[in-house]
């Protein structure tokens, strides 16, 4: 099967999300041979990799209200700042890719992505698909953007996928982040917790008051943000039969579920 994924490293798994720029780099390099083992499993599989800035581009976009718009100097300074960080922690993860054999393509959002308001509405492509026609697995990942409103704003990877995934019409999306899906509260809060196995649209309002965001510096809007993203994509892709959110810290199970499109892992988001 020709099946195209697009897949999320989640800046919370690849990175400590409490301290500025601390990589997790055992967790990435086993991540990056699970990868390269599903590919070297299913030869058809095709991947789009996306990944969260974490705490590279996060620390320094809350420092400086990135997301809230750019108006003055040191607002514009900030603003390159998290651009510069962001790209620095894509080149760590495209070289622990290739290391491990996967042709990956770093793909910078920000050289075409528009918004407006805070919203994504432009975006190109074309290298894209470019790329994964020629075997290659592009690289994208949560990023500055130019605003028409806001001067600049902050676009995750989620956001990008939604407005790719109709251009590009992935088979499925998997979002692989640091706990075994949704959960019913914050782990580390000392509440019980429950994994959520599917989501559907009737149970998301009632969901969306206990999901919260995420642990540490998220400006992206955390686990909710993310969640409601990925209803609205699969609502909207009548090909896209789910969203997957599993955990990245359970051992070869990336590799289980991109070799298997019926794997039953983590959460399911569903129409």
């Amino acid at each position: 099967m020709n099946e195209l994924v697009f897949l999320k490293l989640g800046g919370s798994l690849l990175t400590d999300k409490t301290r500025p720029r601390a990589l997790r780099a055992d967790v990435l390099t086993r991540l990056a041979a699970e990868i390269a083992g599903a590919l070297a499993d299913r030869p058809g599989l095709r991947l789009l990799i996306g990944h969260g800035s974490g705490s590279f581009g996060h620390v320094i976009a809350r420092e400086h209200g990135t997301r809230d718009g750019v108006t003055t100097p040191a607002g514009w300074r900030g603003y390159a700042e998290t651009a510069s960080v962001a790209a620095e922690l894509n080149r760590l993860v495209v070289g622990a890719l290739w290391d491990a054999g996967v042709p990956a393509l770093p793909v910078q959002p920000s050289a075409s992505a528009r918004c407006r308001d805070g919203v994504l509405i432009a975006l190109e492509e074309r290298p894209l698909r470019a790329a994964l026609a020629s075997g290659l697995a592009p690289v994208v990942y949560g990023d500055v953007a130019l605003d028409d409103v806001r001067g600049g704003a902050i676009i995750s990877t989620e956001e990008i996928f939604r407005w790719l995934a109709p251009r590009l019409e992935p088979n499925r999306v998997v979002l692989v982040g640091d706990v075994a899906g949704v959960l019913t509260a914050d782990p580390t809060s000392g509440t019980p917790t429950a994994l959520i196995d599917e989501i559907t649209p009737d149970r998301l309002p009632a969901l969306m008051q206990v999901l919260g965001g995420s642990r540490g510096v998220d400006v992206t809007g955390g686990m909710a943000a993310k969640v409601a993203e990925m209803m609205a994509l699969v609502q909207t892709m009548p090909g896209l039969a789910a969203v997957q959110i599993i955990s990245g810290l359970e051992p070869d199970l990336v590799r289980a579920v991109l070799a298997d499109p019926h794997a039953h892992a983590g959460t399911r988001i569903t129409r």
